[in-house]
């Protein structure tokens, strides 16, 4: 085996990268919501930062880091925001501080909120490593590319992808298992929008799955669990799925 390597010529690709990116980005959650955190490693986290930065060959990393600094006033008011939608729509949700302790949907927005920023700065890369290890201890897979409106609540998280380019509005509801995602995978499409457009006030129930880039779903829409669609969707529909099974329940 050594001997394989030996005449082999590969290129390092730094797989160890993911193991520092978990830890950055678990040191950033800690710093958006503990003071205290922040004040004993919030230098150590901006030098975690550039270091990752370097090693994947990325310039301009203070002004990148400067600038992500100044969108977390922001992005702090915004989870607050979704954390009471998860306190005011989950009836299992007993307070504020169980949201933010326990609930991996909302851990989830969270690091794709930061994510996403990365990603609008034009960082490469580094976005999409935070959103995989989110995917990794949450089971909720969003694209860093995707925007997410105001008062976004996930529950149960487990099972959801969202896509690059998916737009979702505000005041949204999404359970587990849910899709929203494109109707081809071609290389061709990368640069067209290829996932659906959410509008204000959508709930999209357990399973269900929403495909394609020109597809909208109107607003104050339920979307019930199990449905697939690919065509739009108007304002104030219900849509659900018919089962043709019936289940009878024998008494003794």
């Amino acid at each position: 085996m050594r001997e394989v390597a030996e005449k082999t010529v590969f290129k390092n690709y730094r797989m160890c990268l993911r193991d520092a990116v978990a830890i950055f980005t678990k040191q950033l959650i800690n710093n958006l919501f503990d003071a205290n955190h922040l004040t004993q490693s919030g230098l150590q986290t901006r030098e975690k930062f550039l270091k990752i930065l370097e090693r994947l060959s990325i310039e301009n990393g203070k002004n990148l880091w400067d600038d992500f600094e100044d969108s977390f006033i922001i992005i702090r008011q915004k989870l607050d925001l979704d954390a009471v939608a998860a306190e005011k729509n989950d009836p299992a949700a007993k307070s504020l501080e169980e949201v933010y302790l326990a609930y991996p949907g909302f851990y989830a927005i969270a690091v794709h909120r930061l994510s996403n920023q990365l990603f609008k700065l034009g960082v490469p890369i580094l976005p999409r490593m935070m959103s995989e290890f989110a995917h990794s201890i949450t089971g909720a897979d969003i694209h860093p590319g995707a925007e997410i409106g105001g008062s976004f609540f996930i529950d149960h998280a487990t099972g959801i992808v969202i896509g690059e380019t998916t737009i979702i509005k505000d005041y949204v509801q999404i359970f587990q298992g849910v899709t929203l995602g494109g109707l081809q995978v071609k290389k061709s499409l990368a640069s067209t929008k290829r996932h659906p457009t959410i509008e204000n006030g959508v709930i999209i129930y357990a399973n269900a799955t929403i495909l394609g880039g020109d597809v909208r779903i109107g607003a104050d829409s339920t979307i019930g669990a199990n449905v697939c669609i690919t065509e739009s969707i108007q304002a104030n529909s219900v849509v659900t799925v018919q089962s043709e099974n019936h289940i009878f329940l024998k008494k003794k």
